[in-house]
């Protein structure tokens, strides 16, 4: 298969106005997308947003971009990208297109495609959509463009839908939560959805203004959402990233519980047997063994929530998740969805009767040092035979319970060096050697 252009591991992502994220830019793009459905005999796209402020100017480029080539637009606006997933399904659109940067900072943004099932769209179509934007641009009679118009009741679909997908006994009477939406797209949704069910809901970032998206709070940053624990005395804290595909969690004591934890509670605490679930390469070793003593599975996935997926296709299993919180429960829906993992938890919890650091209790993670060491090309440092000898010998010293991963990274000029061991010392000492190897091979 030829290299991609433009498309990343999750669609195209930049800052505003450098590379394909300019309006220009992003116009042929809703252009060419459109020439590739039309070419299929497709004819309907679903245009969603997160609260960052270029989402204005990139909804209008992407809405002028696809009538143009003759395609009908539905307008969401500020919708998490799950929603847009599920809401492509039920409007029967050819496909959901979302224009986010997830959680990354206000100044970036992207665009990010779904097929019509509510899938991610296949490396072969981001490779005709390439093909296309080469071309020249053209525009289709008067009499063949496309049409918009917006849809008002999508809030209260996607709403009824996370509700349907709760499926404890009890409801969620009693128990008083926090949760932060990271002034994103999940903010006027999310606190609905855990209301209807019962709980007492302490909203915060809950009031996006284009700029203060994923800033200081968030799945990225749980320092707020711990202290609002605290002080409300409340049984646990949900945050979701800007644009709601990612959850993270914090026990009644202000403790962070993050993807890998949530992933060990999803799949000890299933009614239904569960004989192996997905993490990734940098899933931590403690969630690895304590799923062993469970008889349960870890297979590892490369960085990436699609490459969760597609290896919890091939297996045949249901429950997936990366540390940063990517979840996907695929007994529940296609994507990750921030709110419904976390609902999934929940549902765990009031079964079983347990708070969330009880639910947790059973992984022990190992201590993990990341190091990351910024290069100035890119290199191949499987080719440095160096190396290679320095993760051999620090393999031996860490014995069984210990690993080593060095990567580079597939969004910033890096290299990622991560170890993890029972001895935090241990760590701390092989992963500043290992450093100093890839300094002196690559700097």
């Amino acid at each position: 298969m030829a290299a991609k252009k433009y498309f990343g591991t999750d669609g195209i992502r930049n800052q505003v106005g450098q590379g394909m994220i300019r309006p220009d830019q992003i116009l042929k793009l809703g252009w060419a997308t459109g020439k590739v459905l039309k070419a299929r005999g497709e004819s309907k796209v679903m245009i969603g947003k997160d609260t960052r402020i270029s989402g204005y100017m990139f909804e209008s480029a992407l809405e002028a971009g696809f009538i143009s080539a003759g395609i009908d637009v539905l307008l969401l606006g500020p919708m998490p990208t799950p929603a847009i997933a599920y809401l492509t399904q039920t409007f029967h659109a050819d496909a959901g297109i979302v224009i986010s940067a997830s959680h990354n900072p206000h100044h970036d943004n992207g665009i990010k495609f779904f097929s019509a099932k509510g899938k991610k769209i296949s490396d072969e179509v981001e490779l005709e959509v390439e093909a296309a934007f080469e071309g020249e641009m053209d525009v289709v009679s008067s009499e063949n463009l496309g049409k918009a118009r917006r849809i008002d009741d999508a809030g209260g679909r996607y709403i009824e839908f996370c509700k349907s997908t709760y499926d404890a006994k009890q409801k969620l009477d009693g128990l008083k939560i926090v949760l932060d939406c990271a002034n994103g797209a999940t903010y006027h949704v999310a606190p609905s959805v855990f209301e209807e069910l019962g709980a007492e809901v302490i909203s915060t970032s809950v009031t996006p203004d284009g700029i203060n998206i994923n800033l200081n709070c968030g799945a990225t940053n749980l320092s707020a959402l711990s202290r609002s624990v605290l002080e409300h005395q409340a049984d646990l804290g949900i945050a979701f990233d800007g644009d709601g595909d990612r959850v993270m969690m914090v026990d009644h004591n202000g403790e962070t519980v993050d993807g890998d934890e949530i992933l060990y509670i999803l799949a000890t605490g299933s009614e239904s047997i569960v004989e192996g679930v997905v993490g990734t390469v940098m899933s931590n070793l403690g969630l690895e063994v304590a799923l062993r003593e469970k008889g349960i599975a870890l297979s590892r996935a490369s960085v990436g929530d699609r490459y969760v997926m597609q290896e919890l296709v091939e297996k045949g299993w249901v429950f997936g998740a990366e540390p940063s919180g990517h979840v996907l429960c695929l007994d529940k829906t296609g994507t990750g969805d921030g709110i419904i993992a976390a609902l999934q938890v929940m549902s765990v919890l009031v079964e079983s009767g347990q708070n969330l650091s009880q639910l947790k209790s059973g992984m022990k993670k190992f201590p993990n040092v990341l190091k990351n060491i910024r290069i100035a090309k890119k290199v191949d440092i499987n080719a440095s035979v160096t190396l290679a000898e320095a993760i051999k010998n620090v393999e031996f010293q860490l014995g069984s319970l210990g690993r080593v991963l060095i990567r580079a990274s597939g969004t910033e000029p890096l290299i990622r060096v991560m170890v993890e061991g029972e001895d935090l010392a241990l760590v701390e000492s092989c992963a500043e050697s290992l450093s100093k190897v890839v300094e002196a091979e690559f700097l």
